[in-house]
């Protein structure tokens, strides 16, 4: 039985085959921000959303022209619509885990305080135009070190710039702040701010690329659209919303599917409807996938990937390479008749579950 189920899912994929997991495309016609949104709603699947550095980088190349162009960010204006948010992509902040000093966050003064120092593992809210020292995260170790202390100072977005540019982000998560070599440092910046800006596809994707502080620390303002600068390394700068501009459209290739199904009725839903149950194979494709996830109306989602015990491994059915993998410490991988999940909420980690138990899941698409 092992053995002809494997050999059932391979032939279901009888090549290679990769794919973005969403694709850009540049519009070269002036519309306002609410007509752009309308247009990329109906052609595609919305406005730009952008993740990360790669993506930004994507956005660059997908077109030639050196011009300012929309993308999906727009800000509510107003102290009560601020949110906040870890400064490392893909990491959800938690307002009950939050570690305030007494009285804070409290804008001290009346002055608008968007980011946060650290004291002796407590938070304070503060402007983001001071300056003071901070801390660096590197995902791959330099120096045999993944925290950096940056011993001059910068203002917050400076420091995370710096941080960006040279190792990964600023200090982010509490996992990060709990390290021997984090958590005992004094009026240090670290990877936290709020700001009034969301994504049109309500995604909660923290990352901001601004050339100016002031599009971060205002929240004010009534130039309440976001704008990508091609001609100007791609930095973002705010614009009235009534303002027409050429935008860019995402077109997302992966799809939630809410509806029940033991995990073999999933690959054969996904390959009938669409192109496949989803392959995860780097953290860029965990932090989109995982945005989509969490509106799911099951605990967990099923995913590509599969054990077999004939041949003691697990592949993803789509023939990719498993070199990424965000399991659950603990989680063993021995079972037969047993798929991957991610979990929907926490830290959307991966589990395994017997193939007949039911959960939504996601496909690919062409």
């Amino acid at each position: 039985m092992q053995w002809s189920l494997f050999l059932f899912i391979l032939m279901g994929q009888s090549f290679f085959f990769t794919c973005l997991l969403y694709v850009y495309h540049f519009i070269g016609e002036n519309k306002t921000w609410d007509e752009a949104q309308k247009y990329c709603r109906e052609k595609y699947t919305d406005l730009a959303t952008v993740s990360n550095m790669t993506d930004m980088e994507r956005l660059r190349k997908s077109t030639k022209t050196l011009t300012e162009a929309w993308i999906g960010l727009h800000s509510y204006p107003g102290k009560d619509n601020r949110r906040w948010y870890w400064s490392l992509p893909g990491l959800e902040f938690n307002e009950n885990h939050a570690r305030w000093k007494s009285g804070e966050p409290d804008d001290h003064d009346g002055r608008l305080e968007n980011c946060v120092l650290m004291n002796d593992e407590k938070w304070k809210d503060y402007p983001c135009n001071d300056k003071h020292q901070f801390i660096c995260y590197s995902e791959i170790k330099q120096s045999n070190k993944s925290f950096h202390l940056i011993n001059y100072t910068l203002t917050w977005p400076q420091a995370q710039r710096y941080c960006r540019e040279n190792y990964s982000d600023l200090v982010s998560g509490l996992d990060q702040l709990d390290d021997n070599s984090v958590k005992n440092e004094s009026d240090v910046w670290i990877g936290v701010f709020r700001d009034t800006w969301r994504w049109s596809d309500g995604t909660n994707f923290s990352f901001r690329n601004w050339e100016y502080v002031e599009d971060l620390v205002d929240g004010q303002s009534d130039k309440t659209c976001a704008t990508t600068v091609l001609n100007r390394a791609g930095k973002w700068s705010s614009a009235d919303c009534n303002e027409e501009k050429p935008f860019f459209c995402y077109d997302d290739k992966m799809i939630l599917i809410n509806e029940c199904k033991t995990w073999v009725e999933a690959l054969n839903y996904c390959r009938e409807k669409h192109y496949d149950l989803v392959s995860i194979t780097n953290l860029d494709e965990q932090r989109w996938i995982q945005e989509r996830v969490k509106k799911a109306s099951t605990e967990s989602v099923w995913l590509g990937l599969r054990y077999t015990c004939t041949l003691d491994f697990w592949f993803w059915v789509s023939d990719e390479v498993v070199s990424y993998t965000n399991w659950a410490s603990g989680v063993k991988s021995d079972d037969c008749d047993m798929s991957a999940v991610m979990e929907r909420g926490g830290r959307n980690q991966w589990f395994k579950k017997p193939d007949n138990e039911t959960f939504n899941f996601i496909c690919s698409k062409n």
